[in-house]
């Protein structure tokens, strides 16, 4: 469970440094003290209210999608159906139906 939130605050740190928001301008979107926001992109361990306030402060939303309908998503969105470091979908090597889930941001 650590490492999907770990993996998830990353890719919300980097939606926020491609939106071109500070730290501080997020804290402030979303209603806490810089501090505050700083500890949860380091340090992890957020609420789920505390997550989808920092989703809506990036202009995104938090959707659970089941595994076995995360192709069909992918397509409906009209994203790529190869990872940032080209491994299919289908490959044995492709085990992390979050990556991206954000977007391309880095």
């Amino acid at each position: 469970m650590r490492c999907f939130v770990s993996a998830l605050l990353s890719q919300m740190k980097a939606k926020r440094k491609a939106m071109g928001f500070r730290q501080e301008d997020m804290a402030t979107r979303v209603g806490m003290s810089r501090q505050q926001y700083q500890r949860l992109e380091q340090k992890g361990n957020p609420r789920l209210d505390t997550l989808e306030l920092m989703a809506k402060g990036l202009q995104s939303e938090l959707v659970l999608i089941p595994r076995e309908k995360l192709g069909l998503v992918r397509q409906l969105l009209g994203a790529n159906t190869h990872d940032a470091v080209g491994v299919a979908e289908d490959s044995p090597l492709y085990d992390d139906p979050w990556r991206d889930i954000l977007g391309d941001v880095e």
